[in-house]
């Protein structure tokens, strides 16, 4: 299976469940690209556009790309509204684009998908000098509480160590100093790097509605799947019947020279 179908399974509940990024990031990205009406930005992977509307609003034209047909369709529908937005539906290894083009490359929880060597070298390609590239993330985490290791019982019982399939990095300020490190070892320089905290609040039904978002829960065969929902109700439910989701964001910023 290839797991960057799976978004595309369900649009409507990946994009009432997916969670969006603080205003504060996209404060950032904006200021250190100067963001105007006479740029140009592409959005990697844009899904159904949780990280599209603040790029937008600075009037800049924002192309996006989208391999999941239904994601494309949706978020072309979501931003019709907008005469500086249009998007491709293929995967960016294939698409091509004119060289020496965008002001700004950004993606949102999509660009691990991307072979590192193609994803940076043609991301470097594709930026005019001083252009820049950010690159975020979201790793939710719930606190090591006792409702913590129940859920995790419960993942261990339905998960076998080759169903875990998540592909996005583990967070850890080891993993993103590597991070910086890569995105140096492609040619682009003033590579740093900042965090972001945000909490979510999910009841039983809402929190396997947000499990039904991820590759690996979606890969898994359909009635363990639905065994692991089930105990996973009872175990919120018998522990209080809320989940918090702390989510901890890595932004990447860098540009070409």
């Amino acid at each position: 299976m290839d797991l960057r179908q799976t978004f595309n399974e369900d649009v409507l509940n990946y994009d009432k469940m997916r969670p969006t990024y603080v205003k504060e990031l996209y404060d950032d990205i904006i200021k250190f690209t100067g963001l105007d009406l006479n740029k140009k930005a592409l959005e990697i992977g844009i899904g159904t556009g949780q990280a599209t509307a603040p790029f937008l609003s600075t009037s800049c034209k924002v192309s996006a790309i989208e391999l999941g047909k239904d994601l494309a369709e949706f978020s072309k529908e979501k931003f019709s509204k907008y005469k500086n937005f249009d998007i491709v539906n293929n995967d960016f290894e294939s698409t091509t684009f004119e060289e020496d083009f965008f002001e700004l490359i950004y993606s949102a929880t999509a660009f691990h998908w991307i072979p590192q060597d193609v994803g940076y070298t043609k991301a470097f390609q594709l930026l005019k000098s001083n252009g820049v590239l950010a690159l975020f993330w979201n790793h939710p985490s719930v606190p090591e509480d006792k409702l913590h290791f129940e859920m995790q019982k419960v993942y261990d019982k339905y998960w076998s160590p080759s169903d875990k399939k998540s592909t996005v990095h583990k967070f850890s300020v080891d993993n993103c100093l590597d991070i910086v490190r890569t995105i140096n070892q492609y040619g682009f320089i003033d590579v740093n790097y900042k965090l972001y905290h945000q909490v979510r609040l999910f009841d039983a039904e809402s929190y396997i509605s947000l499990l039904n978002t991820y590759s690996d829960h979606r890969a898994l065969q359909e009635d363990k799947r639905k065994l692991l929902e089930i105990d996973m109700i009872d175990v919120i439910n018998n522990n209080g019947g809320q989940v918090d989701i702390h989510d901890t964001m890595d932004l990447y910023l860098a540009r070409k020279q």
